[in-house]
């Protein structure tokens, strides 16, 4: 699935806050924090499975209210906060959404087999020949 961050940002509300950390007085004036919130059961992007997948994976990223939460408070701006927030959700949704391939099980071959049994032989032989043999 292709998601556009355009059509995730019209499905999307955000929370600011005053951020602790780096900043000096900007911290103490401007909400930079920004809480993203996500509902999967109320979006339009996803199909029923989907959603039902999502549901599944993303369980611990879930709040009380059942919204995906997402926050950032790493710079200075409100703006550049709520990009990197945004990010972070396409790719915790891409991550959820990914099906790994199935493993398709495959035979030695014969040949294989007897070229691996002819190593060991000849191993074997090498370590015989070193061992001292004594006659009684």
């Amino acid at each position: 699935m292709n998601l556009n961050k355009a059509d995730l940002q019209r499905e999307i509300s955000y929370k600011t806050s005053r951020s602790g950390g780096k900043g000096g007085q900007n911290v103490n004036k401007v909400s930079t924090k920004v809480e993203l919130l996500f509902s999967i059961d109320d979006s339009a992007l996803f199909t029923d499975e989907e959603k039902q997948l999502l549901n599944e994976k993303l369980l611990t990223r879930f709040n009380k209210d059942g919204l995906v939460q997402v926050i950032c408070d790493e710079e200075r701006s409100q703006y550049l906060n709520k990009e990197i927030a945004v990010e972070r959700l396409v790719v915790l949704l891409t991550t959820a959404l990914h099906k790994p391939k199935v493993r398709k099980q495959s035979k030695v071959s014969r040949a294989a087999k007897l070229a691996r049994l002819g190593n060991k032989r000849i191993q074997s032989a090498k370590k015989a020949d070193r061992k001292k043999k004594f006659d009684y």
